[in-house]
């Protein structure tokens, strides 16, 4: 009995290549993107990775919050990154009065050796 040859894909190649590509989101004209990154004091990278945690429900549920993620470096498990995207600057302040923030603020210098925030723009 002789084999059947397999069908082609009727996918066009050009077509897959384009679902693979990243999609480009434009931010609000105002929004700011806020990138801190932190380091653990010797022992504390538990308890910090704890609190960052404890963040992430509750801003996520902020008005004006676009995108709220922890990180932790793969080469240095010692370090964290805080990405957040919000609508208005003042959005984040407002943030930063809310009670889960003033809970982490208060507690935070005896979890961090160190500690470097900045505000960003989206320019394309």
């Amino acid at each position: 009995m002789a084999k059947r040859k397999a069908k082609k894909s009727t996918k066009r190649r050009s077509s897959s290549r384009k679902s693979k590509r990243a999609k480009v989101v434009k931010l609000p004209k105002h929004a700011v993107t806020l990138v801190v990154i932190m380091r653990a004091k010797e022992g504390q990278e538990p308890l910090l990775e704890a609190e960052l945690r404890a963040l992430v429900a509750p801003t996520r549920r902020e008005e004006g919050c676009l995108q709220y993620d922890v990180h932790r470096s793969a080469d240095l498990p010692s370090q964290f990154l805080l990405h957040e995207v919000w609508e208005t600057r003042e959005h984040h302040t407002a943030h930063t009065r809310t009670p889960h923030f003033l809970r982490w603020n208060a507690r935070k210098d005896s979890l961090l050796a160190a500690r470097e925030a900045t505000f960003w723009q989206q320019i394309a």
